[in-house]
């Protein structure tokens, strides 16, 4: 059934029941953009908490569905969603969808040009942008000529916009009368752009409803639930995620905000029993317990029981060690990609904690193959590239026909990344193909070393790049981020590397934050730009 019947359905049957709350805990003042009465100080710290029923959810949505349709949106239309993680976010987006047009989430990080972009490959007939993208949405205005209606979530409405609250607050309530099926087009979400500008990527309702069944059947969440989501809403990841709470009918908190006190505080005053989890956050809670930052004792956490992490490959020293501080912890990874509606469609499950390192088999409802450079299978042991096949992958990359017949080849998503398939059927994620670093005409796979030195005692993380070479046409360079406090040197790592093979030794040492994208993916292009062309004590020595 298409995913907005859920949302009608939980609003009759635990109408005055919470569904969602948002917490900010970094509000100094009550913000200049918000509705005073939407407003609610809980405590002395400042943190403002919002909360809504599962009826009001349902009541925004309708509102926003019949206000649209009222200014002539129709079926196949698309609605733009600039807006950081509140609690307006989720019924704005399935307000959009009940109207049949196609919700167009984007990336709150995106430049003026990132924006005018994709407003146009998608072409966007709406946009609902927030207070924080007023310069961002100015500047572009009269580059955006298909955005026809521009709403604005908050109070001091910009001159080139409509107030989303006023022209909403009085429509009606009422469900529209839409006629929606499984095979409509309900989103089109976007690629990371780790590559470039990023692709436009077309979902109908069968595949969003897909990934609501799949978290639930992985995850097992009930009515007695209660999901964190940290990660941004214009991802799939998150939303994905969250699906599963949303089929249950069961609450779920939106944290703005990822300082390691912050997440724990929340998973305490909310009573918090899944939390899912990107590596960088999993690692500063580690740290933070580890440095005496955080004293667990002060906390309620017995009810939390699932931890889970995606979005990126999950070194397996940072889950021995949470396993040692949170014992009594399932642990879960889901592999997924926005092309196959987020995550699990390779799926570890927490009987599996054993096969640590392993992205999982094939998910619920979902096919999985590996396949050589002419699309062959692989034998097991072998690195292929990963297919994902099931109702979850994309239609299409929207208006770019020449992409889509590179990924999808009879019903297949070849998602471009290198894994292997273990004798018992665990598939292990080797890296991104277009990652994969040549060095003297041997494959290197920088996964495979980022592990190795995240294992060191004094790194929080790691990124390997290729970077050129006139001899040996690619080198390994390794950006090392030190735990805070900790002492290292070009010589320590170079003196650890020493237990791997000669060929994979990074021949570039560079001390640096690892960047991330909001998503928690390694930033490797700025790498790529940054260091290329530098070279480190290391590789001088190595020359000298």
């Amino acid at each position: 059934m298409p995913i907005p019947e859920i949302l009608s359905r939980n609003a009759t049957l635990y109408g005055e029941e919470i569904a969602l709350i948002e917490i900010n805990p970094d509000i100094e003042e009550r913000p200049a953009n918000w509705k005073e009465y939407d407003l609610v100080e809980t405590n002395p710290e400042r943190r403002y908490r919002r909360e809504m029923t599962w009826r009001e959810f349902d009541d925004k949505a309708n509102r926003l569905a019949n206000f649209l349709l009222g200014r002539g949106l129709q079926k196949g239309h698309k609605v733009g969603i600039l807006l950081m993680n509140c609690l307006e976010w989720l019924p704005i987006y399935f307000g959009i969808l009940k109207t049949g047009a196609l919700a167009v989430p984007l990336n709150y990080r995106y430049t003026e040009d990132e924006i005018a972009y994709c407003l146009s490959l998608s072409e966007c007939d709406v946009l609902i942008f927030g207070p924080e993208f007023i310069g961002r949405i100015d500047a572009i205005r009269d580059r955006m000529p298909n955005v026809k209606l521009r709403l604005f979530l908050g109070q001091e409405c910009p001159s080139f916009a409509e107030s989303y609250y006023a022209l909403t607050a009085c429509c009606s309530s009422v469900a529209p009368k839409i006629q929606l099926s499984d095979e409509d087009d309900a989103a089109i979400y976007f690629s990371s752009g780790t590559t470039g500008f990023p692709k436009a990527i077309l979902h109908g309702h069968a595949a969003l409803m897909l990934s609501c069944e799949v978290e639930q059947a992985h995850h097992g969440q009930t009515r007695e639930d209660n999901f964190l989501c940290i990660p941004p809403l214009y991802h799939t990841g998150a939303k994905m995620h969250w699906f599963g709470s949303f089929l249950a009918g069961s609450r779920a908190v939106l944290l703005r905000g990822v300082k390691p006190e912050w997440i724990v505080k929340t998973v305490s005053e909310e009573q918090i029993t899944i939390v899912w989890l990107l590596v960088p956050w999993a690692q500063d809670i580690l740290d933070a317990v580890e440095y005496g930052e955080i004293n667990l004792d002060n906390y309620r956490l017995a009810q939390w029981r699932l931890m889970h992490i995606g979005a990126q490959p999950v070194p397996p020293s940072l889950i021995h060690r949470w396993k040692k501080v949170f014992p009594h912890h399932d642990y879960d990874t889901n592999y997924g990609l926005s092309e196959s509606i987020g995550p699990g469609c390779v799926h570890l499950g927490v009987e599996n904690i054993h096969k640590v390192g392993a992205i999982g088999k094939a998910g619920y409802k979902w096919d999985i193959k590996i396949v050589d450079e002419k699309d062959a299978t692989v034998k097991k042991g072998e690195v292929g590239e990963l297919c994902v096949k099931g109702a979850g992958v994309m239609k299409c990359y929207f208006n770019n026909p020449e992409a889509t017949a590179e990924s999808l080849k009879d019903g297949w998503l070849f998602t471009g990344d290198m894994a292997r398939e273990d004798e018992d059927g665990f598939i292990y994620l080797v890296d991104r193909k277009k990652d994969l670093i040549i060095t003297g005409g041997e494959n290197i796979y920088p996964v495979q070393i980022e592990d190795f030195l995240r294992a060191h005692d004094a790194v929080k993380d790691s990124a390997v790049i290729g970077l050129p070479d006139h001899r040996l046409g690619e080198i390994v360079a390794a950006i090392i981020e030190c735990k805070p406090g900790a002492s290292c040197s070009e010589a320590d790592i170079a003196q650890y590397c020493g237990a791997l093979p000669r060929y994979k030794r990074p021949r570039r040492i560079i001390f640096d934050k690892v960047p991330r994208n909001p998503t928690g993916k390694i930033e490797k292009p700025r790498l790529r730009e940054k260091y290329a062309g530098t070279e480190s004590l290391v590789e001088m020595e190595m020359k000298g």
